[in-house]
């Protein structure tokens, strides 16, 4: 795969750093929120760049493949639940926006990392 280490990928260095964003942006959430958003928020984006490492650390490049489309359904979910903030005004200006950034470089990154794998394995 030429990548020894999954903290050597792009793609899961960037996910770590969404992840601090997040958490410091859902930090100001109202408390009443703790479960109702703030908790699956948190969950979906530390799932991106877990299942980055899990991927890479699996036998195959399907495998490794299989866990990025998990970690980019992860991403999905993340953004939709930040557009939900943004509407309940709990996440506002500028944050949102950085957020929202970073959540579509690290969809071009996992995008660009499942194409290059792709090449490599045949149908």
């Amino acid at each position: 795969m030429g990548v020894r280490q999954y903290q050597d990928l792009i793609a899961w260095q960037r996910a770590m750093d969404l992840v601090i964003h997040v958490y410091e942006v859902t930090e100001r959430f109202p408390p009443r929120e703790r479960f109702g958003l703030t908790n699956p928020i948190r969950r979906a984006d530390v799932s991106i760049p877990s299942n980055i490492a899990e991927g890479q650390g699996r036998e195959t490049t399907r495998d490794f493949l299989r866990y990025l489309a998990i970690a980019r359904g992860s991403l999905q979910e993340l953004e939709t639940q930040i557009l939900i903030a943004a509407r309940l005004d709990y996440a506002r200006e500028p944050h949102r926006t950085s957020l929202l950034e970073k959540t579509k470089e690290v969809g071009r990154l996992l995008g660009g990392l499942s194409r290059s794998l792709a090449c490599g394995v045949s149908e």
